[in-house]
């Protein structure tokens, strides 16, 4: 872990830095860590780059309520204060066929976060009691209060022919 600019120094015992290090591998970050801090009056500017072509997602996390629970791998930088660990998949099906694996990012915090994922991307808020079916592969973040599971993506010939896979993610 690295501090840059602030003077401090990490704090919580080894223990709770193996086992912070041992989160990050596990979602596919750097075993390290840095901390930019502004000490001069002034705004200052730090510039994050994506390690592939693809869109970064600025994320209000009080607007998210606090919790964000996107692909591994896809957490880019945030304000001091937002930790990052951890959202086991918990249904073996929803880990052998979701398209993210067993083990997700799980992101809390209130201030301001941002994430880099590839492809498209669409925001869809949900109405209390929506369903919503997307490809496996395709989900890059939701929100901690909503539920991840999967389905067939229709009959045999949808599911051998369709082009889409074997299954859908169900939100």
């Amino acid at each position: 872990e690295s501090r840059m600019g602030d003077g401090t120094q990490p704090s919580g015992g080894i223990m709770n830095s193996l086992l912070n290090v041992g989160k990050r591998v596990l979602t596919g970050e750097s075993i390290f860590l840095t901390h930019f801090t502004n000490i001069g009056q002034g705004k200052k500017r730090v510039a994050f780059a994506a390690p592939y072509p693809g869109r970064i997602i600025p994320i209000d996390m009080a607007e998210a309520g606090g919790e964000l629970i996107c692909q591994k791998d896809a957490f880019l930088c945030a304000a001091f204060g937002t930790t990052t660990g951890i959202a086991f998949q918990k249904k073996l099906g929803v880990g052998f066929f979701g398209g993210e694996g067993f083990i997700l990012q799980r992101l809390n915090g209130d201030g301001m976060a941002f994430i880099h994922v590839g492809g498209t991307v669409i925001k869809r808020e949900l109405a209390a009691g929506e369903t919503l079916r997307v490809d496996t592969g395709c989900l890059a973040a939701m929100d901690g209060s909503v539920g991840y599971d999967i389905e067939r993506a229709g009959n045999l010939k949808s599911m051998v022919f369709g082009g889409e896979g074997l299954f859908l993610a169900t939100l």
